[in-house]
């Protein structure tokens, strides 16, 4: 990025760029950044040391750089302002939305509980791996296994881990899903949730402020010792909590984030 990028840009002329949580030295033209969470500035743990460090040099300075900044939550623009002391103004919020492959199934649901999203502390997969013991569900967890140890634990503890899968597999498992979950400690947003939440699947998750801008009420919001009871409720009576996602998850739209976008952009243009 400090070389070759610079070099296109040049080559380039454009009227303005766009990158997320980076932006390029030298740059020829206004700047536009994504920030999908600052992760990296709670919770050092999230990330290996040298990934923490260079995500602690390089977000703050392109940030500050920036002609404008787009969040994906409004959590994440609180801790811009507050972590970067960004003026609120330059950052406009543009919520995510699941892709339109997300959508309700014809096949029936089965007995199994999902999980997605890397395998690593953040997301708390034991938890999800003991609410599913205690309800006599089987978990299936879907995403990169960034931890491997975690991974061994989950599949000791009967969890069927398949890794990274394509995304037609991956919406047949939110459509055939009883729940989702999503016991996280910490979101830029909560697009699990929403592509569950657009396939009509009940979501149970620990009440982290990104994923409540995702679901708000359509979610059932469980602290860490209450899920597996939660997750039992919402099994014994999951209709109400799919057609609360189902309605939520029209509220989000990649149409309206693109206008969002837009206005940024011609905002940002000299």
């Amino acid at each position: 990025m400090a070389v070759r990028i610079p070099w296109l840009l040049r080559r380039l002329q454009p009227s303005l760029v766009h990158f997320v949580h980076a932006l390029p030295p030298a740059l020829p033209c206004p700047g536009v950044l994504t920030v999908q969470d600052l992760s990296f500035e709670r919770d050092a743990s999230l990330m290996g040391r040298r990934e923490t460090a260079i995500f602690r040099l390089t977000v703050p300075r392109s940030a500050r750089r920036a002609a404008r900044v787009l969040a994906i939550s409004q959590r994440t623009k609180h801790d811009l302002v507050e972590l970067y002391g960004l003026p609120p103004d330059r950052i406009t919020v543009t919520l995510l939305a699941a892709d339109p492959a997300f959508r309700q199934g014809e096949a029936p649901r089965e007995d199994y509980l999902l999980l997605v999203g890397s395998v690593e502390a953040r997301k708390q997969p034991l938890l999800a791996a003991d609410a599913a013991r205690a309800a006599g569900r089987r978990l299936v967890v879907a995403g990169p296994e960034r931890d491997a140890a975690l991974a061994a634990e989950l599949r000791e503890r009967g969890a069927d881990v398949r890794g990274v899968v394509p995304q037609d597999e991956l919406v047949r498992l939110y459509q055939r899903a009883a729940v989702l979950l999503l016991p996280t400690r910490y979101e830029g947003f909560g697009l699990t949730a929403a592509e569950a939440m657009a396939c009509g699947t009940p979501v149970v998750a620990t009440p982290d402020a990104a994923v409540r801008e995702a679901g708000g009420d359509a979610i059932a919001y469980a602290a860490p010792d209450e899920f597996a009871a939660t997750v039992e409720r919402v099994l014994a009576d999951p209709e109400p909590w799919s057609r609360a996602g189902l309605e939520r998850a029209r509220a989000l739209s990649w149409a309206h984030t693109a206008a969002a976008t837009a206005a940024v952009y011609r905002e940002a243009l000299p």
